[in-house]
C-alpha cells in the first residue's frame, strides 16, 4: 500500500525503518509501543489546549456578564421626557429580558461549564486500535522466513485492511470528520497501483489547462507548426508581380511576367511536393496556382507573425457602411437617348432589369447635353427643354419594348459634345451627382471614357465597388486618324491607367479590346425582349408553311466610316461582278453620311442609302439577311438583335463576333472571296429557327445573370468578404485576406493621385484633347440641372 503524507502514516514509516534492523518481534512491539506513547501524549496535549479555549470563552462570558448589568444598572435610570409620560416609567422591553439575561449568566457561570463543553464536543466512541493483527501477521512472517522478518515483502503480498489497523471495535459514532476520512481511504485502498493514482491526474483537464498557461507564457502557438521564412525567389516573385502596373506602362507584357514569377516558384513548390505530405495537401498544391500559391505562403507567414493588413497609404478606408438592409447601385453611362447608340441602350436595359428583382436600388446617371448640343447630337432634330422631359421620353421607350414598369430612378450630369471624338465629355466631378448615402456599388459603362478627364473623387474611395464594363474598342478608331498609331501608343496607356486608379473590376464584352488591367472577357449584353418576340413570329410563321422573309440583304448603322462602311465599300467594290444583282439597303445617319454616299456612286455600287431608324421598325422585319463587315466594333448590338429575330448574319471572323459562333444562323467570312460565298449561301436557303436555350441566351436575363457573375456583384450583394481565398493545412486556415499590403494597390492609388494632379491644370488638359472649360460645368448647366456655381461648390477654385 502507498503511504500517504499524514502525520499518523509518516510515524508508521519512521516504525517500518527501525524495525527493518531488527530479528526479533519483541524489538518491534517495543517500537510501536513508544510511537502509540507519543501519539498519545499529543492528543493530551490537544485536550489540554480545548480545556484552555474553553477558560477563555468562559472569561468571555463572565466579561458580557458584566457588561449587560452595566446596561441594566443605566437603562434603569435612562429616562427622557417622552418615557416619563408613560404609565411604566421603564423599558418594557428591559424588563422582559432581565429574566432571560440572569439565567443566562447563571448557567455559564457555573464551575463546571468547561467540563460539560469537553463533553458535548469530543468523540463519543473510544478510539481503540487492534495491534493484534500487525502482531499475527509478523509471528506468521518470522516462521516463514526463519527467524528474519521481510517487511517489503509483507508490503507487497499482503496490504494491511484498514478494518485489521484499526480494529472492528474502532467506532466513531456520528463524527462526520473520522467518518469523512475512512471513506477516502477505503477508496485509496481499492486503487490497484499509483499509476492508477496519478494516470488520471496527468489527464486530467487541471494540468492541460497549466500546460496551456506555460505554453502561452512561453510565446509558443498550439497545435502550430512553425512557418519557414520567405526565400530569395519567393521574395523576388513577389515583387515581379506586385510591379505589374510599373512593368505594364513600360510595355513589358503580362505573360511574360507571369512565367518570370512562375519559374521562380516552381522550385518552392517541387520542395513541397517533395515533403512527406498528406494526398490532400499535395493534390492542393497541385491544383493551386503559381499566384494562389504565392499569396497564400505570403499570407502564412505574415499570419504566424500577428500580421493584420488593413489598407495601404493610398486607400480611403472610411467607405460607407450599409446599414438599411438594401444596397445601392448607381449605373453611369456617356449616353442616353433618344441618341441610338449602344452606351445609351445598353444601360437602360442593364438598368431595368437589375431593378426587376427588387432587391437592390438602382439609379441610371446619363449625361444631360445644353440645347445646342442636342441638335447636333439627338435624330430628327429632337430637343429637350428639361431634365424631367428627357426622363419622360427614356422611360416611355423603354417600357414599350420591355413590357414592364422597371423601377429606377434616373439623374443627370452635365456633359459636353465632342465634334473631334464624336462623344460625349463628362464636365466637372461625375462622382458627386450620387449622394454620398447611395454610394455603394458603382458601375461605370465605357470607364475609360468617363475618366479621361475625371477631375474629382476617386470611384474606388466613394463606393465600395467600382464594375466597369468596356464597349468601344477606341484603339481601332484612333487608328484610322492621322499620326494614329503614336494616338494609340499613348490612349493605350492612358486607358491602363485610369482603370487601375479607378476600377475594382472591368469587364470586356469581347477579346477585341485592348488587354486592360483587372479585366476578363464577357458578354453581359442582351436583346430588347421585343426581337425575340419577332423571332418566335417568324418561327411559327415557317412551322406554317408560310413565308416569313420577303427581302433579300439589308445593313444598320451609324453612317460614319469606322462602323464598317468602309470594309462594306471594298468588299462590294472588289467582287462587284460576283455579286451580280445583288442589292443592298443601308439604313443610318452620321457625320460621314455624305463622304459615304458619294463613295459609293463613284463605284458604281447597288448600295439604296435610307434614313436611320429603330431596328425593330416593322419595314426591317422582311428582310432575310443581316450583313456587318465591321471590326472596329467589340460586341455589336445589331448583330445580335438580327440573330434574335430568326435572319442570317454575315460577320467577319473577328474577336468581336465570338460570342455568335454558336449560333447557326450566323455565318463568319475571312477573306473577301469567301464574303461572297456566304452571302449566296444565306441567299439560298432558310435560317434556323431559334431553340429555347439559344434565345435564352440572347435575352437580357441570360445576361444579368452573366454580368452578377463575373462582376463579382453577387457575392459583393450578399455581403461576402472581398477576394478571400484560403487553404486548410495542419487543422488550420490560411486566409489571403490578411495577407501583406499590395504593392498594386499602393500603385494604384499614386497613380489617381497623379491623373487628379495632372487633370487639375487647364494646359495639360488641353494639351490631351479635352474640350475647353469642361473642368467645371458652366453656366447653362447650372440653369438646367439646377446646381450651385463652380465657385460655390467648391470654394478653392483650381483644385
Amino acid at each position: 500500500m502507498e503511504i500517504l503524507n499524514s502525520p499518523s502514516q509518516n510515524r508508521r514509516a519512521a516504525v517500518v525503518k527501525e524495525s527493518q534492523g531488527s530479528t526479533t518481534s519483541s524489538s518491534a512491539f517495543s517500537l510501536i509501543r513508544k510511537g502509540w506513547r507519543e501519539v498519545r501524549d499529543s492528543a493530551d496535549a490537544d485536550l489540554q489546549l480545548m480545556r484552555d479555549r474553553a477558560n477563555s470563552f468562559k472569561n468571555l462570558a463572565s466579561s458580557l456578564d458584566r457588561e449587560l448589568e452595566n446596561f441594566f444598572n443605566s437603562a434603569s435610570t435612562f429616562s427622557v421626557p417622552a418615557i416619563r409620560s408613560s404609565p411604566s416609567g421603564d423599558i418594557d422591553f428591559v424588563k422582559k429580558l432581565q429574566p432571560k439575561i440572569s439565567e443566562f449568566r447563571r448557567v455559564y457561570s457555573a464551575p463546571d461549564f468547561s467540563k460539560r463543553v469537553l463533553e458535548k464536543w469530543r468523540p463519543r466512541a473510544k478510539l481503540g486500535i487492534d495491534l493484534s493483527a500487525i502482531k499475527n501477521a509478523i509471528v506468521d512472517e518470522v516462521e516463514d522466513r526463519g527467524g528474519v522478518i521481510d517487511f517489503d515483502r509483507v508490503y507487497r503480498g499482503r496490504r494491511l485492511r484498514f478494518r485489521e489497523f484499526w480494529g472492528e471495535e474502532a467506532q466513531f459514532g456520528e463524527w462526520e470528520p473520522i467518518r469523512a476520512l475512512k471513506t477516502r481511504l477505503r477508496e485509496l485502498e481499492k486503487r490497484g497501483s499509483s499509476a492508477e493514482l496519478f494516470g488520471a491526474f496527468k489527464n486530467s483537464e487541471f494540468v492541460e489547462k497549466v500546460k496551456s498557461s506555460l505554453k502561452a507564457i512561453c510565446g509558443e502557438t498550439l497545435d502550430s507548426k512553425e512557418v519557414q521564412p520567405l526565400d530569395v525567389p519567393e521574395l523576388l516573385a513577389y515583387l515581379v508581380r506586385q510591379s505589374g502596373p510599373f512593368l505594364d506602362q513600360l510595355g513589358i507584357r503580362r505573360d511574360f511576367c507571369d512565367k518570370i514569377v512562375e519559374s521562380l516558384c516552381s522550385k518552392r513548390k517541387n520542395q513541397l511536393l517533395s515533403c512527406a505530405l498528406s494526398p490532400e495537401e499535395s493534390s492542393i498544391l497541385e491544383n493551386h496556382n503559381v499566384n494562389e500559391e504565392l499569396d497564400l505562403r505570403i499570407a502564412s507567414v505574415l499570419q504566424s507573425t500577428g500580421h493584420c493588413y488593413e489598407g495601404d497609404f493610398w486607400t480611403c478606408l472610411t467607405k460607407r457602411d450599409q446599414s438599411d438592409g438594401k444596397r445601392h447601385v448607381a449605373i453611369v453611362t456617356t449616353a442616353s437617348l433618344p441618341w441610338m447608340t449602344g452606351t445609351a441602350v445598353n444601360p437602360l436595359f442593364r438598368a431595368a432589369y437589375l431593378a426587376k428583382s427588387a432587391k437592390q436600388n438602382v439609379t441610371l446617371l446619363v449625361p444631360w447635353l445644353c440645347e445646342s448640343d442636342q441638335e447636333f447630337v439627338y435624330p430628327n432634330n429632337l430637343t429637350f427643354s428639361s431634365p424631367e422631359e428627357q426622363e419622360s421620353y427614356i422611360r416611355n421607350w423603354l417600357e414599350e419594348r420591355i413590357g414592364f414598369r422597371a423601377d429606377f430612378n434616373i439623374s443627370f450630369y452635365p456633359g459636353k459634345f465632342s465634334k473631334e471624338r464624336r462623344s460625349i465629355i463628362p464636365t466637372g466631378d461625375t462622382s458627386q451627382f450620387i449622394p454620398s448615402k447611395n454610394a455603394d456599388i458603382a458601375i461605370l459603362e465605357e470607364p475609360e471614357h468617363l475618366n479621361w478627364y475625371h477631375h474629382g473623387r476617386r470611384w474606388t474611395d466613394k463606393f465600395n465597388h467600382v464594375v466597369g464594363i468596356v464597349h468601344t474598342n477606341y484603339l481601332e478608331y484612333i487608328k484610322r486618324e492621322k499620326h494614329g498609331a503614336l494616338q494609340a501608343f499613348f490612349v493605350k496607356h492612358i486607358n491602363n491607367w485610369v482603370i487601375r486608379a479607378y476600377c475594382h473590376k472591368v469587364l470586356r464584352l469581347s477579346a477585341a479590346t485592348q488587354d486592360l488591367p483587372k479585366s476578363v472577357v464577357c458578354n453581359v449584353h442582351g436583346v430588347n425582349p421585343k426581337f425575340l418576340r419577332i423571332g418566335e413570329k417568324v418561327a411559327a410563321e415557317g412551322e406554317l408553311g408560310r413565308q416569313a422573309f420577303s427581302k433579300g440583304v439589308y445593313f444598320l448603322g451609324k453612317m460614319v466610316w469606322a462602323k464598317g462602311y468602309k470594309e462594306l465599300i471594298d468588299l462590294l467594290a472588289k467582287h462587284k461582278n460576283d455579286l451580280d444583282g445583288f442589292n443592298l439597303d443601308v439604313f443610318g445617319n452620321g457625320e460621314d453620311a455624305n463622304e459615304v454616299q458619294s463613295a459609293a456612286k463613284r463605284l458604281d455600287l447597288n448600295l439604296n442609302f435610307l434614313k436611320g431608324r429603330d431596328h425593330a421598325d416593322d419595314s426591317l422585319h422582311g428582310y432575310k439577311v443581316f450583313i456587318n463587315p465591321s471590326v472596329s466594333d467589340v460586341l455589336c448590338t445589331a448583330t445580335a438583335e438580327a440573330l434574335a429575330m430568326g435572319k442570317f448574319v454575315v460577320c467577319a471572323d473577328h474577336p468581336s463576333n465570338d460570342f455568335f459562333r454558336s449560333f447557326p444562323n450566323c455565318l463568319t467570312y475571312k477573306t473577301s472571296e469567301d464574303f461572297v460565298a456566304k452571302v449566296k449561301e444565306a441567299l439560298a436557303k432558310d435560317p434556323q429557327p431559334l431553340t429555347t436555350e439559344q434565345m435564352y441566351n440572347l435575352s437580357w436575363e441570360a445576361a444579368t445573370q452573366r454580368f452578377m457573375e463575373y462582376s463579382e456583384l453577387g457575392r459583393v450583394l450578399n455581403n461576402e468578404k472581398d477576394n478571400v481565398k484560403s487553404r486548410k493545412t495542419d487543422g488550420k486556415t490560411t486566409m489571403k485576406s490578411i495577407s501583406a499590403p499590395s504593392l498594386s494597390d499602393v500603385v494604384d492609388g499614386g497613380l489617381a493621385f497623379a491623373h487628379y494632379c495632372l487633370t487639375g491644370n487647364e494646359i495639360l488638359r488641353l494639351c490631351t484633347g479635352a474640350i475647353p472649360g469642361t473642368r467645371d460645368y458652366n453656366r447653362q448647366h447650372c440653369k438646367d440641372l439646377h446646381l450651385l456655381p463652380p465657385h460655390v461648390e467648391n470654394p478653392i477654385y483650381g483644385w
